[in-house]
């Protein structure tokens, strides 16, 4: 697998090795080894996650106050922009967003570690989006921040409204949202 860092440097864009020929293709989708090895530390997940959505479809963006999990996306079908937002006090990127474009075809993972806001939106006419978690879910702990907050001026790459959940509608501003200290 090939490993790019981001403009944050702790969020990770992974490319897996892809044996392609007429009849298909085989790629690894995690190896744990090469993994802890990328990233210089070893990490457990303990819950994998599986939404399909419509285009437009904006989830997110959600974080954990507390039990913060750390995520490894990717997208089985279609195609999403992914975006991570750095709610750690003490990082110098505090505040700073990073996106990817991953799709099926592109077969490309994005890692957030704990202490980021996620979401991501539907490009396609529809999207399968996977990934695993280094923490359980805990509802108490979920929080959501604006998807369209201007203090983040997040680019959506969307130029419609998105359809949103309720939770989501209701979502508060970065300046206002919990972080991590």
């Amino acid at each position: 697998m090939q490993i790019e860092k981001t403009a944050i440097p702790e969020v990770l864009l992974i490319k897996p090795r892809v044996f392609e020929d007429e009849r298909g293709f085989f790629l690894e989708s995690f190896n744990q080894r090469q993994f802890e090895h990328a990233l210089g530390k070893q990490v457990s997940f303990v819950q994998d996650n599986h939404s399909r959505s419509k285009k437009g479809v904006l989830r997110g963006l959600h974080y954990q106050i507390k039990q913060p999990q750390g995520k490894l996306v990717r997208v089985v079908q279609g195609e999403v922009l992914d975006v991570a937002v750095d709610l750690r006090c003490s990082s110098p990127t505090f505040g700073r967003w990073v996106s990817a474009r991953l799709s099926a075809e592109n077969k490309m993972q994005m890692w957030l570690p704990a202490g980021f806001a996620h979401g991501f939106i539907v490009l396609s006419d529809t999207a399968e989006f996977v990934y695993k978690a280094t923490d359980y879910y805990a509802p108490e702990f979920e929080r959501a921040i604006r998807w369209d907050d201007p203090d983040l001026a997040i680019d959506w790459q969307y130029e419609a409204l998105p359809d949103l959940s309720k939770k989501d509608q209701q979502a508060i501003s970065f300046a206002s949202a919990e972080s991590y200290r």
